[in-house]
């Protein structure tokens, strides 16, 4: 499973079929003092198309993930076709704060249309490469700031669904009930020294051009983390804290950071509701995040589910506050919402609706404060 289709089970047919970012202005300076008012209530829904954009419109949502329309098979959108979103998306006074390719998404090895990069398989990886920086100049010159992407071989994993409040289900993360469907996937063993090389092949290609170019790039963590011994032969490197850190220090550079899962991180700690906010201090403080998934569950490291943002481990007021004490000034989104039974919510719009409209809410009262 994708992150996409992840959010697609809580995603309006035609609407919303998902996935993840950050903002304009460039990173702040170290020295810089938190300024109020800088996050902005973001999401990363896809399509981004005329119906998507008047829902989030609606409910607010100015600052958004954009997905253009890409012709022709190709793996990065060209500059018209970056800007003809863009102008689609102003109409409804919605500014497009980053993108992402049509790859490298949180997707599973095994059904990944382009896995060269992952698999490690030459020349393919190359020219798979050689099309993000191509996306990144693209997205340079239409004046788009950021790119999101993921280093994905098992996808996001979960082990099924469990009732919530009313009738809502909260997808669910057992690792004692975790049952794959073969032993290993197509990548084979893949243990961290492997995962590092790949990472690393690729950092080193892609971020001198995004220095030059001036594009964040923002890698989501891998949802979840999975024990060291690997899960189907696969050592999930940027599942733990410590591979975060790591991954941060290699090409370092203001334009190399994460693309910050609070729910994610999250569920690789032992003990989120106390933990969560030294890591955001942590990263934020380093100037190395550039988007927020403003998500919440109930649980911890191997076992959780996915919650509503009001009624998880995570005190969300005062994770806010320290995203304000660090400076932090891009989009914090809704992500992984829980379904409703019996189609009850088509699409989950009215879950998402309702993150809207918390997340909005709580940044109006910390700015008023």
């Amino acid at each position: 499973m994708n992150r996409r289709q992840f959010l697609a089970t809580g995603s309006a047919a035609g609407v919303l079929a998902a996935q993840a970012s950050a903002q304009t202005s460039a990173p702040p300076t170290a020295a810089a003092a938190p300024t109020p008012g800088l996050m902005k209530l973001g999401d990363q829904s896809a399509p981004t198309n005329d119906a998507h954009l008047k829902y989030l419109a609606r409910y607010g949502v100015r600052n958004i993930c954009g997905y253009p329309e890409i012709k022709d098979g190709r793996l990065y959108a060209t500059v018209d076709e970056l800007k003809k979103m863009m102008d689609m998306a102003g109409k409804y006074g919605i500014s497009i704060d980053c993108t992402a390719p049509p790859f490298l998404e949180s997707s599973f090895i095994d059904t990944e249309k382009h896995p060269a990069i992952m698999l490690a398989q030459s020349p393919e990886r190359d020219r798979d490469i050689e099309a993000l920086q191509i996306f990144i100049r693209n997205c340079a010159t239409a004046g788009i700031p950021s790119i999101k992407y993921n280093m994905s071989i098992l996808g996001v994993l979960r082990t099924g669904r469990t009732p919530g409040r009313g009738d809502a289900l909260y997808h669910k993360w057992d690792l004692a009930e975790a049952k794959p469907a073969t032993p290993l996937t197509r990548a084979g063993v893949v243990n961290a020294d492997a995962f590092w090389e790949r990472i690393t092949y690729f950092l080193d290609r892609v971020i001198p051009v995004a220095n030059e170019n001036k594009i964040r790039m923002a890698c989501h963590p891998q949802d979840p983390g999975v024990p060291p011994d690997g899960h189907q032969g696969i050592n999930r490197v940027l599942g733990t804290i410590d591979g975060l850190k790591r991954f941060i220090t290699i090409k370092e550079s203001p334009y190399h950071g994460l693309n910050f899962c609070q729910g994610t991180v999250s569920e690789n700690l032992r003990n989120p509701s106390v933990e969560i906010f030294d890591v955001i201090r942590y990263f934020g403080t380093r100037k190395k995040i550039f988007n927020v998934h403003f998500r919440n569950i109930r649980g911890s490291r191997d076992n959780f589910l996915e919650v509503f943002p009001d009624e998880g481990e995570i005190d969300f007021v005062k994770a806010l506050k320290v995203y304000k004490e660090i400076g932090y000034p891009y989009m914090l989104m809704p992500d992984h919402v829980p379904i409703a039974a019996d189609n009850a919510d088509p699409g989950s719009l009215q879950s998402f609706a309702f993150c809207y409209g918390y997340i909005r809410g709580l940044i109006q009262s910390l700015n008023a404060a």
